[in-house]
């Protein structure tokens, strides 16, 4: 039996960690494990879901041998920066409103006005991932990020939110002091079509340490600011 932390935990990046913390929502990107337990691909479906950890009482062994391998994300902002959408089936719901949005948000990039899921999937494949495992990111000025956004500065993810920049760690978020002008350019990691989804209005679900750091007025940043790091 395994008793090291299965490596199912996704970051920002999309990368997959062995770390304790598990999460609020179970994804899946096709079996990745071998029949030790072990990863041995990034990916094996360009169909990338966020799902419910609970959902009509199903329950398996982690990792099961011939079964997708379960993995794991902080919230929902740091699942559609690796380049997860919600489940069609146990997210119904939420499903339907994002890839509506992301329709009206995205256009040119399908063929018709409620495209197969799949067509969506790999326009989203091409933003998300490089061959070999890597991350593909863009830059854009600070002040053109909607929230629920994630940048990297200085190799750690930061969660562009309402009323500033939160660290982002396997445990939750940090209000840790960032002062960066609106005009800043930025590596972002959230793909390109989500964020013109969050432009439009569309608003992904936090872990519930941002929210607390941001009512603990703990977070100054960016916007307004006029100050550099």
């Amino acid at each position: 039996m395994k008793t090291m932390p299965f490596q199912n935990r996704v970051d920002p990046w999309g990368r997959l960690r062995a770390v304790s913390a598990r999460g609020t929502l179970l994804g899946n990107r096709g079996i990745l494990h071998d029949a030790q337990q072990e990863i041995v691909a990034q990916w094996k479906s360009k169909g990338w879901v966020t799902c419910q950890l609970e959902f009509e009482g199903r329950k398996r062994e982690v990792f099961s041998a011939g079964r997708y391998s379960q993995l794991f994300f902080l919230d929902e902002a740091t699942a559609f920066s690796a380049g997860h959408r919600p489940c069609a089936e146990c997210r119904r719901a939420r499903y339907d409103k994002f890839k509506s949005a992301w329709v009206k948000a995205n256009p040119g990039l399908v063929r018709t006005a409620n495209p197969p899921i799949a067509e969506m999937d790999k326009v989203m494949h091409a933003e998300r991932a490089l061959r070999g495992g890597g991350k593909i990111t863009f830059e854009a000025a600070l002040a053109d990020l909607p929230p629920g956004t994630f940048i990297e500065l200085g190799g750690e993810a930061v969660l562009v939110w309402r009323r500033g920049l939160l660290r982002w760690s396997f445990a939750g978020y940090s209000g840790d002091q960032i002062l960066l002008a609106p005009s800043t350019p930025v590596r972002v990691l959230t793909p390109a079509s989500v964020v013109r989804v969050f432009r439009s209005g569309f608003v992904p679900t936090v872990h519930v340490s941002a929210e607390s750091q941001q009512l603990a007025g703990k977070s100054e940043s960016r916007r307004g600011t006029g100050r550099e790091t």
